[in-house]
């Protein structure tokens, strides 16, 4: 994800929070890169969905992913599931 592919995720991100959805869950295990601007997209609708009293629940990252969230703290700020079936419910590994 990058700046040419971040709105095939912010577009649907933000429809559902204008829908009244809080708790979403982006399932990653397909994500194979992730940059500024992916992270951007994250981030913003985690502050989006915080604020309606939910938040962003991220699943099955790929290694090389999850180090790009590491690196950048963002791991500490997003929960972070396994797997997504974890994730839908609502178990947290940390």
């Amino acid at each position: 994800m990058d700046h040419h592919t971040a709105d095939l995720l912010r577009e649907p991100l933000e429809e559902c929070l204008a829908k009244g959805k809080s708790r979403l869950v982006v399932d990653c295990t397909r994500l194979e890169f992730c940059d500024s601007t992916g992270l951007n997209v994250l981030l913003g609708a985690r502050l989006k969905a915080e604020a309606a009293g939910g938040g962003v629940h991220l699943a099955g990252m790929l290694p090389v992913v999850a180090r790009v969230f590491e690196i950048t703290g963002a791991d500490a700020v997003f929960s972070v599931h396994d797997t997504l079936e974890e994730a839908l419910a609502g178990e947290s590994d940390g």
